[in-house]
C-alpha cells in the first residue's frame, strides 16, 4: 500500500498531478485545495490514499493528513465515490464540511456538484460524530475584521474578472497566515498565486 509520495511534480491540473519520484510518474487525483499548494516543477510531498478495483489501482494525494482522513471518512458513507468526495473537498473547506455535517446543514454539502439531497442527508447522518475534530471555533473569532478585508478584495477581483469562488479559498489561506494584511495585499497576493 502507498502511503505517501515526494517527487518532482510533472504535471499539475486542478483535478489530478503527475508526481516524477525517481523517474516513475504517479498519477494522482487531488481536490482544488491539494493543486492549489502544488507547483509545477518543484518539489513536493503528498499522502496517498490508494483505491484498488477490479478494473483500477487509483491513487489520490492530499496536502495535509487531515484532508486524507476527511476524505476516507466520506468514501466511507455509503453512495459517496471517492471523485464525488474530491469534488466536495474541491468546493468546501474541511472546516466548511465538518461544520455542515455538525449543524446538519445538508444544502451546503448539495453544493458540491453530483451531490444530492439523500446523499447530503447519508454524510450527515454516517459523519456526524466523526467531524468534531475537523471543525475550528476558534477561527470565528476573527472572522469579522477578516471578512471586510476579504469581502472587499473578492469584490475587487471579480471586477477584473475572476470568479468569487476561484479566490475565495486563497482569500481564507493567506489571511489565515497572515491576519493583519490590508486589500490591497490580499488582492496581490491572490492574483499572483492564479
Amino acid at each position: 500500500m502507498i502511503f505517501s509520495l515526494q517527487g518532482n511534480v510533472q504535471e499539475l491540473t486542478p483535478t489530478y498531478a503527475v508526481i516524477n519520484v525517481q523517474g516513475v510518474g504517479y498519477y494522482v487525483g487531488i481536490s482544488l485545495m491539494t493543486s492549489q499548494m502544488l507547483t509545477l516543477n518543484k518539489e513536493t510531498f503528498l499522502f496517498i490514499q490508494q483505491i484498488i478495483r477490479e478494473d483500477a489501482h487509483l491513487l489520490f494525494g492530499f496536502n495535509t493528513r487531515s484532508e486524507k482522513e476527511m476524505f476516507n471518512l466520506l468514501i466511507s458513507v455509503n453512495g459517496v465515490g471517492a471523485v464525488s468526495a474530491l469534488i466536495l473537498l474541491s468546493t468546501l473547506s474541511l472546516d466548511e464540511v465538518a461544520s455542515a455535517i455538525l449543524s446538519k446543514n445538508s444544502a451546503v454539502i448539495q453544493k458540491a456538484k453530483g451531490i444530492g439531497a439523500k446523499t447530503a442527508e447519508r454524510i450527515i447522518v454516517d459523519l456526524k460524530d466523526k467531524v468534531q475534530k475537523f471543525s475550528n471555533p476558534d477561527e470565528n473569532i476573527s472572522a469579522f475584521t477578516d471578512n471586510k478585508i476579504k469581502d472587499e478584495s473578492l469584490s475587487a477581483l471579480e471586477v477584473l474578472g475572476i470568479p468569487k469562488r476561484m479566490s475565495e479559498k486563497l482569500a481564507d489561506r493567506i489571511i489565515k497566515q497572515n491576519p493583519s494584511i490590508s486589500v490591497e495585499e490580499l488582492v496581490k497576493q491572490i492574483l499572483k498565486t492564479i
